[in-house]
């Protein structure tokens, strides 16, 4: 199993935002915006994938503001499929970073049909 991240900025000017984000233009289109997602695996070492995309976005909120994309359209999911038990941790300091720069964190979980 694994747990897939996802960034996401509702906007429909993506070419500039990827622009101001520094991404390629192969660099995934959502239904309503900009999706970028990274999948780590459960067995594999623990990656700071939220701090990555923090990370992507820091310094450059006023750029996007610009182009009409605010903090409130901004959002990072964890998607997560488990089989007996769902247990999440999340650092202090990602939350806090998170809460500072006004990005909203959501968490999906379901359990795995059998």
């Amino acid at each position: 199993m694994s747990s897939i991240y996802q960034f996401k900025i509702d906007s429909r000017k993506t070419d500039k935002v990827r622009a101001i984000l520094g991404l390629s233009p192969d660099d995934g289109d959502g239904e309503r915006g900009l999706l970028l997602e990274r999948e780590i695996p459960d067995e594999g070492p623990w990656v700071d994938a939220i701090g990555e995309f923090l990370g992507v976005l820091e310094g450059k909120y006023d750029s996007l503001a610009e182009v009409g994309v605010e903090r409130s359209d901004i959002s990072i999911w964890l998607l997560y499929e488990y089989a007996e038990q769902c247990n999440m941790e999340f650092a202090p300091q990602t939350l806090l970073k998170l809460g500072k720069e006004g990005i909203t964190l959501c968490v999906s979980c379901w359990q795995k049909a059998s």
